[in-house]
C-alpha cells in the first residue's frame, strides 16, 4: 500500500510540474514584455526553458520533443501551427507573439540544431494559421 501511495504521489508531484513548465514558456513573454523579433533571442527566452539550449528536448517531469535534427520540421506549415495554436502540452503562443516573432523563431529553429530547412517562413504564413478571434482555451492552472 505504501508503494502504491508513493507512485501516487510522485504522479501528483510530476503533473504538478509539467503544469509549471506547461504556463511559464508563454508567462515569461507576458512579464518580460517580448518584443524581439530575432529569432534567436525569442527562441532563448521562450522555447529553451523546455526544448533545451541544444534543441534536444528533455524528459523528466514531462517530455519535451526535440527540435534538433528534427523530420517534423521539414514541413514549415507544422511548426508554425504548434507554435501559434499549441499542440498537446505545448502552450499556444498566438496570444503572445506577433506574426514576425512566430515567423522568425519558427525559421530559426528550422535552421539551427541539425535542421537545414531553408524555405523561409513568412509572417503572412503564420497570419493564415492563427486561431480564429472567437476561438477559446481552457484555463491552465
Amino acid at each position: 500500500m505504501v508503494k502504491g501511495l508513493m507512485v501516487v504521489q510522485g504522479l501528483v508531484l510530476g503533473l504538478g510540474f509539467a503544469g509549471a513548465a506547461y504556463a511559464d514558456g508563454s508567462d515569461a513573454i507576458t512579464k518580460a514584455g517580448l518584443t524581439a523579433t530575432d529569432g534567436g533571442v525569442i527562441y532563448r527566452t521562450v522555447c529553451q526553458g523546455c526544448h533545451m539550449a541544444d534543441g534536444k528536448g528533455a524528459v523528466g517531469a514531462a517530455r519535451f520533443p526535440a527540435l534538433a535534427g528534427s523530420a517534423k520540421l521539414s514541413a514549415a506549415d507544422y511548426p508554425v501551427y504548434v507554435v501559434a495554436n499549441g499542440f498537446g502540452g505545448m502552450p499556444w503562443f498566438a496570444d503572445k507573439l506577433s506574426d514576425v516573432q512566430i515567423a522568425a523563431v519558427v525559421n530559426y529553429v528550422r535552421t539551427h540544431f541539425g535542421n537545414d530547412y531553408r524555405d523561409a517562413v513568412k509572417p503572412s504564413d503564420v497570419a493564415e494559421q492563427r486561431p480564429a478571434p472567437e476561438a477559446t482555451r481552457p484555463d491552465i492552472d
